[in-house]
């Protein structure tokens, strides 16, 4: 096990707006790792201009988490703006509706990141969902993913950890991206510097909820065409709009 470091060699980054309902689950997610400097780790959430207590939520676990929050934005902007506030050689991004129901992920991640000098990892994605079709999607996700890692890697932005250095080095999230900013970074990363982490983090069906769980299908498959056409990510494909009643039931 990790022996605990006088100075933290971990900052984690949550983009977050309007996350009341689920970013204190996370927290709490964060709380129960057991990587030994979990304590002194710095959790930055970078807060959209949250308007339900988001931020007093964050601020609220002071007691088990060395929790700050910033000005925030798109999940890109946001992400930035967190690993500018960091000074560790180690940046760990979230999205604000996951949890981690392994106590051990976030040490495995760390162990395997320095063991294999990669340059950035992801895990596998559950979804907490009981529609057996969120599953299947998430199920295929992951397999995509496993594929993708030995010519063409990609990872979401739910969990990605980055050694500090190389991420900085391709210039951090594109901000102009609109859609797909982790897709559109993860890109960049060779074969040979990405790993992906025997586990899974869980999440909601919230997104397929929103934009529609065949036109995420579409949109995966299109965005995986338009690897390397950058003006694509500049279009947000109408992914932010808010879920269709139908696609509510």
């Amino acid at each position: 096990m990790d022996a605990v470091c006088p100075s933290p060699e971990l900052t984690i980054v949550i983009p977050a707006k309007n996350e009341i309902t689920y970013l204190p689950r996370l927290l709490n997610c964060l709380a129960r790792q057991d990587y030994p400097a979990m304590r002194s780790v710095p959790v930055i959430v970078a807060d959209a201009g949250s308007t339900d207590g988001t931020a007093e939520a964050a601020l609220a676990f002071a007691d088990s988490l060395q929790v700050k929050v910033i000005p925030g934005g798109l999940p890109s902007v946001g992400r930035n703006a967190g690993a500018r506030a960091a000074a560790t050689p180690y940046l760990l991004f979230l999205d604000a509706d996951i949890e981690l129901d392994d106590t051990t992920l976030i040490r495995r991640a760390l162990r395997l990141l320095r063991r294999r000098r990669l340059h950035c990892l992801t895990t596998s994605i559950r979804c907490i969902s009981r529609n057996p079709f969120d599953h299947a999607l998430y199920f295929a996700n992951n397999l995509m993913q496993r594929i993708g890692s030995f010519t063409k890697p990609f990872g979401t932005g739910m969990f990605l950890l980055f050694e500090t250095a190389a991420f900085q080095r391709l210039g951090g999230f594109d901000e102009s991206a609109l859609f797909a900013e982790d897709y559109h970074l993860t890109r960049q990363i060779s074969p040979r510097r990405f790993g992906i982490l025997r586990g899974h983090i869980l999440t909601s069906n919230r997104r397929f909820l929103r934009t529609g769980r065949f036109r995420m299908v579409f949109l995966f498959f299109r965005t995986m065409l338009n690897t390397w056409n950058d003006s694509y990510f500049e279009n947000d494909h109408r992914y932010w709009e808010n879920p269709s009643e139908a696609e509510q039931q």
